[in-house]
């Protein structure tokens, strides 16, 4: 959980420091490649999803887990998807270079 709250908090921080909007629903104001967005191209929903998967852990609850797994199929599907167009429309080609060398998550499949 600890690991989980502490990737959603750097994520936060380092926005901030980019001067980049957090809120999903709005336009982006920067592209932020660095610190925690060097490792994943969403460490606020990879935060998120280890922090659910630390609560299943911690409380010896399956369903956490369970729960933390769809939330990001779930999240990757309703919203990361969304997103990456918008920033494939703002940014272009230096979005495309980011996605193509950041995974999505942590690990997997790199835009191509």
């Amino acid at each position: 959980m600890a690991i989980g709250l502490g990737l959603d908090l750097a994520a936060m921080f380092w926005m901030h420091q980019q001067r980049a909007n957090i809120l999903p629903h709005r336009a982006a104001t920067a592209l932020v490649t660095t610190g925690p967005f060097a490792l994943s191209r969403n460490p606020i929903y990879l935060g998120n999803t280890l922090l659910v998967a630390g609560a299943a852990l911690l409380l010896n609850n399956p369903w956490f887990l369970v729960a933390a797994l769809i939330a990001a199929f779930a999240v990757t599907h309703l919203a990361i998807q969304r997103e990456e167009a918008h920033l494939a429309t703002h940014f272009g080609d230096q979005w495309r270079d980011y996605a193509h060398r950041t995974p999505r998550w942590l690990i997997g499949r790199r835009q191509k």
